[in-house]
């Protein structure tokens, strides 16, 4: 039933959609008709270019968000476990975590100059911060009684963060993992704008510069489909499996 829903309502949408500017008559060089936009990401997907774009821009974000969440775990890990670290490090990263991603192009084009590692650079910054909150949240809201109950069975030290206060951290670690990867998509087609190979992100600029306002809501509507993908398929799914297995559902 749901499924039903989202389809008549996209379908309203882009009916609408096709209605409206075929009415107006407005020029497709500031908004093309749906069925214009639908030619044009099928043009790009029959000669595999949309397809190198996807696989390339994947490439870039697996790296990134890799990295991404693994300083950003290990930070989480310093600051719940150092009261200093926290103090310190914690402000800044605080501070860092409210800097968008696009802000630090300029210092990644100079650092790196234009090429994958800039983009790489902005994708592990855009993942690190917020991962590094959740982390620190999820060490610090571990309930006392169990890290008391494991001590009084002997457990402690690396013993009772990987028994005990790690796995209880777990909640607050795939909501991390979650926004961390929706960070990182965003800072992905922030690199990209002004990357000099395929990636969704250069396609989107060259169409721009080249008037394709076709493409470039057919870019667009890629850029969002995936990520809706990504929530539906993957995170709502290790979501609703880590409630129900840590015992969270009301």
């Amino acid at each position: 039933m749901r499924a039903i829903k989202r389809i008549a309502f996209f379908a309203s949408l882009l009916i609408i959609w096709e209605v409206a500017v075929r009415v107006s008559g407005v020029s497709e060089s500031l908004m093309p008709a749906a069925s214009r936009v639908f030619e044009e990401l099928y043009i790009g997907f029959s000669d595999m270019t949309l397809v190198y774009d996807l696989q390339a821009s994947f490439k870039r974000l697996f790296i990134g968000l890799g990295i991404g969440v693994l300083i950003g775990a290990s930070l989480g890990v310093l600051l719940a476990k150092s009261k200093t670290a926290d103090e310190t490090l914690g402000m800044l990263v605080l501070a860092l975590q409210s800097v968008p991603s696009i802000v630090w192009l300029p210092i990644a084009i100079m650092w790196f100059g234009m090429n994958e590692i800039s983009v790489i650079f902005i994708i592990v910054l855009g993942a690190t911060f917020v991962m590094t909150i959740n982390m620190r949240m999820g060490i610090k809201n571990v309930n006392p009684l169990y890290i008391k109950a494991a001590q009084t069975m002997g457990s402690t030290g690396l013993d009772l963060f990987v028994r005990v206060i790690f796995p209880a951290s777990i909640p607050y670690a795939v909501t991390g993992l979650k926004l961390a990867w929706a960070f990182a998509w965003r800072a992905l087609m922030a690199g990209e704008l002004l990357s000099t190979g395929p990636g969704l992100g250069y396609t989107l600029r060259f169409a721009s510069d080249f008037g394709n306002m076709s493409l470039v809501i057919g870019v667009m509507i890629i850029i969002g489909t995936v990520g809706s993908i990504m929530d539906l398929l993957v995170f709502q799914r290790i979501e609703r499996n880590i409630i129900k297995r840590w015992g969270l559902e009301n």
